[in-house]
């Protein structure tokens, strides 16, 4: 007999549905379910059968585990974030709270969650008396919400792929060289001229349509200055598929405007880095991001954002996190298909490995390491550092980490040689410490929400929030 399961999958159907902009009529029919079925599905409200969800695999050409995804566990972790502030000390919301509002209605959860964003934005301009904000909206543009945009879409855009491979054939036809061909297919296409020049510091590039130039900072490291005119090419080329995936998006207000930026760093890598030939590359090297590099004359940061964007259905490669750092932990880039949670309102876990990078400066650090509830993740972090092409110019330290699920783990060069099974080698982390339940942790730096704190006047641990254990 059949057995059921109920798999949170509404959001990933509906993304696959709008991807090939089939109607919910049309994709029921094929189904073999009414159209108000399937619109329950999407939106959660309905268990769904094993026999449909094999149907639905098939229909989309991709295998049934790659239907299953974290969008209420990431959701429940974000509430969790935001209920742990001060703001609600007397409120008493359980875990369990949050985890029913998030399966019962997550999309009430996630509205909560962007009033929050906002709310957050607005007390922290109070705070520092920065800047005017929007005389209607009260909002600052959100990379949250544009964090939240890309999660929705699995950092995965078709159309903006398609764009890119059809430029890339005929980039290809003009020249054995791609910094050439591109330069042919700038000036032939749009007029434009591309060139190399001195620009004031700070600069990368600049946009003359007047004269029809495009120039690019001479200081600029090559991998660099291929992905600014490629991005600038995306502005150009690729803006009906850019507005039509912002009109889509149900962003709010000034968000669309960073969002412009970040879709047309999708097509740069996409058209820099062909989605086939690049996924050929990942499985052939076992994701060795610095043959990879070397390969496609990009950067760590470039091949590493890349290879998170490999969810083509029936083609797709390993489900990814990525979390881009400073040294101050300010975190600003965040995405995650491993099912690992990271920090959006909290203060970050410092175990995580992408923090320790910046103590082996140009090394690849490797961890295995788990969440309070169990889940084991292997990840990998190195420090980068941007700038400074010009005499006494500022620097930019960061950090990259990028990882998955402890059973993908086998697929990436950087685990060989590991016993991925020994729970010794095994560095226990969490999101941040306010909701984090390891009570024992010598770096905790705050208590958690669900705790009561007691000063222990006896016996003092290492770390002022952590009981102190007693022996011998």
């Amino acid at each position: 007999m059949l057995a059921t399961t109920e798999p949170r999958i509404g959001s990933r159907v509906q993304r696959l549905r709008r991807a090939k902009r089939i109607s919910q009529a049309d994709l029921a029919s094929a189904l073999g379910i009414s159209a108000s079925y399937l619109n329950l599905i999407e939106h959660n409200r309905r268990r769904i059968t094993v026999p449909l969800l094999m149907k639905l695999a098939g229909y989309f050409g991709i295998e049934p585990g790659e239907l299953v995804e974290n969008d209420e566990s990431r959701l429940v972790g974000d509430m969790m974030e935001l209920f742990s502030d001060e703001l609600f000390a007397e409120n008493a919301l359980t875990n369990q709270d949050i985890r029913d509002l998030a399966a019962s209605n997550p999309a009430v959860g996630r509205a909560v969650v962007r009033l929050y964003d906002q709310f957050k934005t607005l007390r922290e301009a109070h705070r520092t008396g920065a800047g005017a904000l929007d005389s209607e909206t009260g909002y600052h543009p959100s990379t949250d919400a544009v964090s939240d945009f890309i999660q929705e879409n699995a950092n995965y855009f078709p159309s903006l792929e398609t764009e890119a491979e059809r430029i890339r054939r005929d980039i290809d036809f003009a020249s054995d060289s791609f910094e050439y061909g591109l330069k042919s297919y700038l000036s032939n296409v749009f007029g434009l001229n591309w060139r190399s020049a001195s620009l004031p510091a700070g600069i990368a590039r600049r946009y003359d349509a007047g004269a029809h130039e495009l120039i690019t900072a001479e200081v600029l490291p090559p991998e660099s200055a291929l992905f600014v005119v490629a991005h600038q090419l995306g502005l150009l080329a690729a803006s009906r598929q850019i507005d039509e995936l912002i009109e889509a998006g149900n962003l709010p207000a000034d968000a669309p405007i960073v969002t412009r930026n970040a879709l047309a760093s999708y097509f740069a890598s996409a058209l820099v880095m062909p989605y086939e030939p690049f996924f050929a590359a990942c499985q052939e090297t076992r994701y060795d991001i610095e043959r990879i590099q070397r390969r496609f004359r990009t950067s760590f940061e470039q091949v590493c954002h890349r290879m998170t964007t490999l969810q083509r259905p029936g083609r797709s490669g390993i489900p990814l996190h990525l979390v881009r750092t400073d040294i101050a932990g300010n975190i600003s880039k965040r995405f995650s298909l491993s099912g690992i949670h990271i920090s959006r309102h909290s203060g970050a876990c410092p175990r995580w490995n992408v923090y320790a990078a910046f103590f082996h400066p140009e090394r690849i650090n490797v961890q295995l390491s788990q969440m309070p509830e169990g889940q084991r993740y292997f990840c990998i972090a190195k420090s980068i550092t941007k700038g400074g092409h010009r005499h006494n110019a500022p620097r930019r330290h960061l950090s990259i980490g990028l990882g998955c699920h402890i059973s993908h783990a086998h697929q990436m060069v950087y685990s060989d040689g590991m016993n991925l099974s020994d729970p010794s080698q095994t560095v226990p982390i969490g999101v941040g410490c306010r909701i984090c339940p390891r009570l024992d942790c010598e770096q905790r730096a705050q208590p958690p929400t669900d705790h009561r704190f007691t000063l222990n006047e006896i016996d003092m641990s290492e770390s002022f929030y952590a009981p102190a254990r007693r022996g011998l």
